[in-house]
């Protein structure tokens, strides 16, 4: 059985708080830079080239790259064989309270949805946990702007809409989105599962690097089918017309009932931020 103190988890969810806000993952700047290379409408190459300036002066100055430097979302696979020495929610909260007050990033947590009173740290944290094979932690820190995460949809769609009710959903809720969450986007798409299930999905989905298809070829040929979809909507880089609307469709399920066809849809911008270590 190996030890794991809490302490260690808060330290590190404390540094991925910062690193996450301030550096942009390389395949995601990768994919901004190529994008730009491809566009050929002027105003949308000379966006992604503000947008391109932007992350590299965060990296280079390790200040965040977006104002808004999100709500928390902590991804913790724990192994089995592992025991956490402590409480392992208050290590995580201590974790983020600590990178967000040390590293100056904007609080935007409330504690009630109603009286809209802030936390003053970021805390807490939206926890997701998974119990995995093995003797490690992985851990994620994804803060997630809300700019995007209003332009999110889920529908409990019905088997008999299969597939082209999946795809008309997806391409209904980025052509509803338009230019409000900062396009060029990434589409996080959660398909199966129960109500809930598929919204952690489609969340999940976001986590995963913009240049790595699904392991099933199906679903691998479904993302490139919506990414071409979801482009030729013209929405463009921020919204000013141009064929980078998204620069992923990135697709994951789970079995479901057999009355159900669960379809969540989570957008990212594209400071499409998570950073993740391994205890």
């Amino acid at each position: 059985m190996k030890e794991i103190k809490a302490e260690q988890i808060t330290q590190v969810v404390r540094d991925l708080c910062i690193e996450a806000n301030c550096h942009l993952p390389k395949d995601v700047q990768e994919a901004i830079t190529t994008c730009k290379a491809c566009e050929p409408f002027p105003i949308a190459q000379t966006i992604l080239g503000k947008i391109e300036e932007n992350f590299n002066i965060a990296d280079q100055d390790n200040v965040p790259i977006c104002q808004d430097t999100g709500l928390a979302c902590v991804f913790l696979e724990i192994g089995q064989d592992v025991h956490i020495e402590g409480d392992l929610k208050s290590a995580v909260n201590e974790g983020v309270r600590r990178g967000y007050v040390e590293g100056y990033l904007r609080k935007s947590c409330v504690k009630d949805p109603i009286d809209r009173v802030n936390t003053g740290d970021n805390t807490p944290a939206v926890l997701y946990v998974d119990i995995v094979p093995g003797d490690e932690v992985h851990i994620t820190v994804a803060p997630k702007g809300f700019g995007s995460e209003n332009m999110s949809q889920i529908k409990m769609l019905k088997p008999s809409d299969g597939l082209q009710g999946v795809k008309d959903f997806i391409v209904k809720v980025v052509e509803e989105a338009g230019p409000n969450p900062c396009p060029p986007i990434v589409v996080g798409v959660g398909i199966g599962g129960t109500f809930d299930k598929a919204a952690y999905l489609a969340k999940k989905a976001l986590m995963r690097p913009v240049d790595e298809r699904n392991a099933n070829p199906f679903y691998a040929d479904l993302e490139k089918e919506m990414l071409e979809k979801v482009n030729a909507l013209g929405i463009g880089p921020q919204g000013f017309g141009g064929q980078t609307t998204a620069l992923a469709v990135n697709i994951e399920t789970l079995p479901t009932h057999i009355a159900g066809l669960p379809c969540a849809v989570n957008i990212n911008c594209h400071v499409t931020r998570h950073k993740s270590a391994v205890l």
